[in-house]
């Protein structure tokens, strides 16, 4: 199986081009050995190109335990750059699919160790079981601020206020204004994200993002991922931050957001129901995996 390594904002990936080559066979046993970062090439994603009849291309992620990712923001940028670098799209202005989205690429910079592409993430979802989740919604609809309780011992606080909703996958947003140390970095990530991610409240589990608001257009960002644990970046998680400052009114609709791996530009455009999402996209290597 050859695959491309590579990553946007530190968050890397197993690309697998199957345009022209067949589906690999037992997908969770192999995806599960590829991102062993131990024993294998060491990922926080796999992921397939495949044909599609209705865009350019389908993009089709899997966490590293194997399970499937509706959308990941950082995956579909590689994706972009693999289909420009192969020549597989002509134009700098594409589609690619992504489970039920269909997401618009602008490569506004490229090179062939890195690019810099905008990808339109689409509209937020809000409904409870849109995301899904089990919380409940507010007169108007929306997921926010609600008091989640943590299982006893999880940590040193014994619930925490977090805001809900989709960007094609689940996301869970905790302002670190509202946890006894404001600054991300001391944010209890490692314990409070799995219970979230877990949480019955959550039946497909969630993404978990923690959030410090700089300023109104600057947000610092760190990730429990479903699946992967925290990772160094987020796209998708990126996303969903923005909308969420905007619906607490933390922040601006144009916002800088640093993560622990780079930065992400994220523009909310919330007449149109559009988040774009701009960042980098980078080639690490090429390499084969047995069959």
């Amino acid at each position: 199986m050859r695959f491309t390594k590579m990553h946007g904002t530190a968050n890397d990936y197993v690309v697998v081009d199957c345009l022209a080559a067949s589906t690999p066979a037992d997908l969770e046993p192999l995806i599960r050995a590829v991102c062993d970062r131990r024993r294998g090439v060491g990922a926080d994603g796999f992921v397939l190109i495949l044909p599609d009849e209705t865009a350019d291309a389908e993009m089709r992620m899997y966490n590293p335990d194997g399970s499937f990712a509706a959308m990941c923001g950082n995956a579909v940028r590689c994706v972009a750059k693999h289909l420009r670098d192969t020549r597989r799209v002509d134009s700098r202005e594409f589609v690619i699919r992504s489970a039920n989205r269909r997401v618009p690429i602008r490569v506004l910079q490229e090179s062939a160790e890195q690019s810099r592409i905008e990808a339109n993430l689409g509209s937020p979802r809000f409904a409870p079981n849109e995301i899904p989740t089990t919380l409940p919604a507010g007169a108007d609809g929306l997921v926010r601020q609600v008091s989640l309780a943590l299982p006893p011992g999880t940590a040193s606080i014994e619930a925490v206020k977090v805001t809900c909703l989709s960007m094609g996958n689940p996301h869970c947003v905790v302002f670190t204004d509202t946890l006894p140390d404001r600054s991300v970095d001391h944010a209890e990530v490692l314990r409070i994200g799995p219970a979230i991610e877990t949480a019955s409240v959550f039946p497909e589990r969630t993404n978990v993002e923690f959030i410090e608001v700089v300023a109104r257009g600057h947000l610092r960002q760190r990730t429990w991922e479903r699946g992967a644990g925290e990772t160094l970046a987020c796209g998708s998680g990126a996303c969903a931050a923005a909308v969420a400052a905007v619906m607490t009114d933390r922040a601006d609709r144009l916002v800088t957001i640093e993560l622990r791996g780079g930065t992400l530009e994220v523009h909310y455009r919330e007449d149109e129901g559009q988040v774009l999402m701009t960042g980098d996209a980078v080639t690490v290597f090429e390499g084969s995996w047995p069959e």
